[in-house]
């Protein structure tokens, strides 16, 4: 079928959607659009089988859905309607929820059902979870509606209780740092951890927060702050206290959106003398804290793990986790795994550290020195086997960065962008070795100038990744260290090893890393020192949520063909 997607914005669930239905042999353009007359536009434009809306903000008008079968991905339950859906599940502390497919209606959330799935929600921020169990109920949904509509079936209409919710506003989205515990204040960052973020007072200033993680071993006075930890920061609950990562100054209306940043940066000015706590390694079982990243052993595998707010990594973040690299690689292990946590691997640099700099271009320019650096450690490793472990998904550096390794294993519900083009840049992380190596010359060429996702299955068909790992998001960890002793437990591993040192002085004899390097990093740094590059204009946009110029008001793609038009975040807007 030729099958319509229109959507507010290019998301993770929009592009989830694409790949699965592209996969699956259906011809489908997408139109970000942002109202209901850009609806109608593009639903005229393509003449689709079926419309499908995965995120679209706006109504879609009547004489669109009374002309064409218009379906809609509520993310909430049968009988569940408004805005703020997700919100008001982790909010309550569900344990259950559900996405529903709907035939678009004259009242919203309203319309006959064509299909529905539930899902455990786990103990996670909104933005994971929409990424994650959403996402992979959203895609069997969608993909079972489908079906149903080209079997000629008819939707069934909705019964039973309704539950009408307005959105969230953002006064009740406040803390009460003096009465509320620590599950309560948990609850609260996590419904709101991407967007919008918790409104809040600190330090004289008025501020968003953004994340939040438990922590049991330190106690002060509630809403104080206690402790720092790699950029974040631990306030005090009435019975505990709660790590936040990030933080975004709160500007007024009509001025440009503030970054958001690791905490301390953010408060940088500000912060009273705290003690800088140090990461710990692997935290006893049973034990809440937060790190950002993390190591443990089990027999010959060792598994560095580590999870950055948005998937960015910033220079200082890039630097430690180089450092636990080179610590992980003197253990006397035989596989190193990569990763192995839920949600995002890596979306390359961090790009709002760099908007929010003094000197941006410098910025650019250390961190992607950072970058370069992480990923020559894991390249020039040849005393063991390297595998990345993508639980999430994926994009840019951060996809090279899962290709340095000698293996790269993703989750079935993973999305790649193993591309750079639609930030402007030329690329670097020594991808110009990596990517053809694992894809050939000519797909490398094709992933880079379409610039589009690419599926578990896809990466898996084209030889991008190794192994498909089909589990649920809260199995992956589990599953991938079954796996890596499973690897390590070869009697052809020790050959192998060798083979692979061999094969890398080889490919140094031909074209050294160093002049991989040198090439990359000379196109980026022309990238970075001109003003005038389109890079600084698509940075400020995404990070700062504004439009970015262009002449149509709508960004076209068509699975396997063209190129979006438009920045959008990949994760949840």
């Amino acid at each position: 079928m030729r099958i319509l997607l229109v959507a507010s914005s290019f998301n993770s669930l929009t592009q989830r959607v694409l790949v699965e239905l592209g996969d699956r042999g259906h011809t489908v353009p997408v139109e970000v659009t942002p109202d209901g007359a850009a609806v109608r536009e593009a639903v005229a434009r393509h003449a689709p089988d079926l419309v499908v809306a995965p995120l679209l903000k706006a109504v879609v008008p009547r004489d669109v859905w009374t002309a064409h079968r218009c379906l809609i991905v509520h993310p909430g339950p049968v009988g569940d309607r408004g805005p703020s859906s997700l919100d008001h599940a982790i909010h309550d502390g569900v344990e259950e929820w559900g996405v529903t497919v709907l035939q678009a209606d004259e009242e919203m959330d309203a319309g006959d059902v064509w299909a529905t799935a539930a899902f455990r929600v786990p103990e996670v921020g909104k933005s994971d979870l929409y990424r994650n169990e959403l996402s992979d109920a959203a895609v069997s949904a969608v993909l079972l509606a489908v079906e149903r509509v080209a079997a000629g079936a008819t939707p069934r209409p909705q019964t039973g209780e309704v539950r009408a919710r307005r959105a969230l506003r953002q006064e009740e989205r406040r803390i009460s740092w003096g009465e509320d515990t620590t599950e309560t204040v948990l609850r609260t960052l996590r419904a709101a951890d991407s967007q919008p973020g918790v409104p809040d007072r600190l330090l004289g200033a008025e501020w968003f927060l953004h994340g939040g993680h438990a922590e049991d071993g330190l106690r002060g006075r509630p809403g104080a702050l206690l402790a720092t930890r790699a950029g974040a920061v631990c306030r005090a609950t009435v019975d505990g206290a709660v790590w936040i990562p990030e933080l975004r100054a709160r500007t007024g209306r009509g001025g440009p959106r503030a970054c958001k940043l690791p905490a301390t940066l953010a408060l940088a000015g500000r912060l009273p003398e705290l003690p800088e706590l140090p990461t710990p390694a692997d935290p006893a079982p049973g034990r809440r804290t937060w790190s950002d990243i993390r190591y443990r052993e089990q027999g010959p595998v060792g598994v560095l793990s580590f999870a950055f707010p948005g998937g960015a990594m910033s220079t200082d973040q890039c630097r430690r986790l180089l450092e636990a690299y080179e610590t992980a690689r003197g253990r006397p292990t035989s596989v190193l795994v990569l990763g192995g946590q839920r949600d995002f691997f890596s979306n390359g640099i961090h790009l709002n550290v760099i908007e929010a700099s003094a000197d941006p271009a410098a910025e650019s320019w250390a961190n992607i020195n950072a970058m370069n650096d992480l990923v020559e450690a894991v390249l020039t490793t040849t005393d063991r086997l390297v595998v990345s472990a993508i639980g999430g998904n994926a994009a840019a550096g951060g996809v090279m960065l899962a290709l340095a390794a000698d293996e790269v294993w993703c989750r079935s519900g993973s999305v790649l962008n193993p591309h750079y083009r639609r930030m402007g840049l030329y690329g670097s992380e020594y991808w110009t070795r990596t990517l053809p190596g694992k894809v050939g010359e000519v797909l490398a060429a094709r992933l880079t100038e379409e610039a589009r996702p690419v599926s578990a299955a896809a990466s898996l068909d084209m030889g991008l990744v190794d192994r498909v790992v089909d589990c649920g998001p809260g199995e992956f960890t589990a599953e991938i260290t079954r796996l890596a002793l499973r690897l390590a437990s070869r009697s052809g591993l020790q050959p192998r090893i060798a083979a692979k040192k061999a094969e890398h002085e080889r490919l140094e004899s031909v074209v050294p890393l160093a002049a991989h390097r040198e090439q990359e990093l000379s196109r980026m740094r022309s990238i970075f020192d001109d003003p005038a590059a389109s890079y600084h204009a698509r940075r400020r946009a995404f990070v700062r949520k504004e439009a970015p110029e262009r002449s149509s008001r709508t960004a076209r793609m068509r699975a396997g063909a063209d190129r979006p038009t438009v920045e959008q975040d990949p994760g949840l807007t």
